[in-house]
């Protein structure tokens, strides 16, 4: 564990964070490691030479954010596992920012090609199975009578978590959740405008072209398959 003496001050910011980048830069460094024990409130305040409340306030922020882990008469450690709050302050980051929708839309296909790419290295027969399964019931919910987009935009979301279940990697898996649930309501309208326009069928053969490129591990395909795939969303604004 690293001792006082690894807390520098960072000018033009607050004392609350300086502190937060300091432990931050101390992980990130391998100055602290996970599993390791922070320094104590007093050590921090003493190495800092801040108040304890300054201290407080930062290790609030950190534990919020999946940081850290507080164990009562024991300490405060750095978290060990991945931890999904770990994504709050950069996707946070991304909805309050001007053009945050199409910004959106751009990591998503980024995204999307990275998961395929992956899923292609880690397909196995019975993911695949798993994958034609849900594009199965992708296919019946388009094809029902009255379907409602909401019914659609549940299938399709099923769809794509099941090619990042492939990739068997936590993180995808977090980034992907969270984008999600940021993009729910543009998404919906874009289904909304796919049933207005009579597309559907269009809609479920941009699907079964990524399950070809999965299946036939096509990756010349992803690109091209990807960027087809989200011209829909991509002319929704909000």
């Amino acid at each position: 564990m690293a001792n006082e003496t690894f807390l520098k001050e960072i000018g033009g910011k607050s004392v609350v964070e300086q502190i937060v980048d300091n432990i931050t830069n101390a992980i990130i460094n391998g100055e602290l490691k996970p599993g390791d024990k922070i320094p104590t409130e007093n050590e921090l305040c003493a190495s800092m030479g801040v108040g304890r409340n300054s201290v407080r306030e930062a290790i609030k922020i950190l534990g919020a954010y999946g940081v850290i882990n507080i164990k009562r008469a024991e300490g405060t450690f750095v978290t060990q596992n991945y931890d999904s709050k770990m994504l709050y302050p950069v996707l946070y980051g991304i909805i309050l920012q001007k053009d945050s929708a199409n910004q959106i839309v751009e990591l998503r296909k980024i995204i999307d090609v990275g998961i395929l790419q992956l899923a292609i290295d880690k397909l196995d027969s019975e993911s695949l199975h798993k994958a034609e399964q849900v594009m199965k019931d992708l296919e019946k919910k388009i094809t029902a009578t009255n379907v409602e987009a909401k019914d659609i935009f549940e299938a399709d979301i099923a769809f794509h978590k099941i090619l990042v279940d492939i990739t068997e990697n936590a993180l995808l898996e977090g980034i992907c959740f969270y984008v999600d649930q940021i993009t729910s309501k543009s998404r919906i309208k874009a289904t909304e405008k796919i049933l207005k326009e009579d597309a559907t069928e269009q809609f479920l053969r941009m699907h079964k072209e990524i399950l070809r490129v999965l299946k036939e591990k096509n990756r010349a395909k992803i690109n091209q398959v990807v960027e087809n795939h989200y011209q829909y969303w991509e002319k929704i604004k909000d």
